[in-house]
């Protein structure tokens, strides 16, 4: 099994990305991934000397052979290992859903026992997700804190141990990247941060022969829609768009019979209000994609 040390990362996915390991379709990998504030953050006051270039770095990238333009990497999360006993929150002002309520710049230590942050005495139990993963993009480069077509910074929950992630493959070798691992976030990661954390990820990598659109992250009992763009509006609609396509497919019925159904069965939410561009997905029960 390779092992991509968390001294290799990137800070944009940019068509040109030059791989720092080759694997092959089937094999597994692991990932050092540094929090998504680099490890800057040891006690709280360092946030003020935080350096933004430095912030969301992602491990890798790796490149997959056989994967090439046009088809969907796809990979399973076998696991992943916070690495650390305390994760860091920041909030900052002008930043978040409510962009009013920090005056400044603010981070939090939060421990880690037993399986649970410790938030103030409360104690929350660890969900442990993937904040960023995706491929090499097609033309346009992005920083690791945007998400879009290629994936990126998607902060999606449903990223976790036992999620399968389909990802469009826009260069050969598809360059997967992962990081920015959260012990624990709530849909919409609202005040710009989630509990940030360092961890190791092992990852089964293997390479499926058809085209999709947007990044599809698939659990055990959905298939989620995930799309990024600028506005939110926009990204709801196209998340439900591809949703009722994937149904009337599937079901073969006419698009119309498709929308209607998806009214009764797909929940359409939220991942992140945050980011550049937001991420809305449309969760599908797998059983009425049979």
């Amino acid at each position: 099994m390779k092992v991509i040390l968390k001294d290799n990362v990137i800070y944009a996915f940019s068509p040109g990305m030059k791989p720092v390991a080759h694997v092959h379709a089937g094999e597994t990998v692991q990932f050092e991934t540094l929090d998504a504030l680099g490890g800057q953050i040891q006690n709280e006051e360092d946030v003020m000397n935080l350096d933004f270039s430095k912030v969301n770095p992602a491990t890798g990238p790796i490149y997959v052979e056989g994967a090439r333009k046009g088809q969907t990497l796809v990979v399973e999360i076998l696991d992943i290992n916070i690495s650390s006993d305390r994760g860091v929150i920041v909030a900052e002002e002008g930043f978040g859903v409510l962009r009013d309520v920090v005056k400044g710049f603010r981070a939090k230590i939060l421990p880690i026992r037993d399986g649970c942050v410790i938030f103030d005495g409360l104690s929350i139990p660890i969900k442990p997700m993937i904040g960023v993963i995706g491929v090499a993009p097609e033309r346009e480069e992005f920083p690791t804190g945007t998400a879009h077509k290629h994936g990126g910074n998607m902060d999606t929950k449903e990223i976790t141990v036992k999620s399968r992630i389909h990802l469009p493959v826009f260069q050969d070798g598809a360059l997967l990247a992962l990081g920015d691992v959260h012990a624990v976030m709530g849909d919409g990661e609202v005040c710009v941060s989630a509990c940030e954390v360092p961890a190791t990820v092992t990852a089964k990598i293997e390479v499926e022969d058809r085209t999709i659109d947007w990044p599809i992250v698939e659990t055990e009992e959905h298939v989620c829609v995930i799309v990024s763009l600028p506005e939110l509006k926009d990204a709801l609609e196209e998340a439900t768009r591809v949703a009722v396509k994937m149904l009337s497919e599937a079901r073969k019925i006419s698009f119309e019979e498709a929308y209607m159904l998806a009214s009764l069965i797909v929940d359409v939410g939220v991942s992140q209000l945050v980011d550049p561009n937001l991420t809305a997905k449309a969760k599908i029960p797998k059983r009425y994609l049979a």
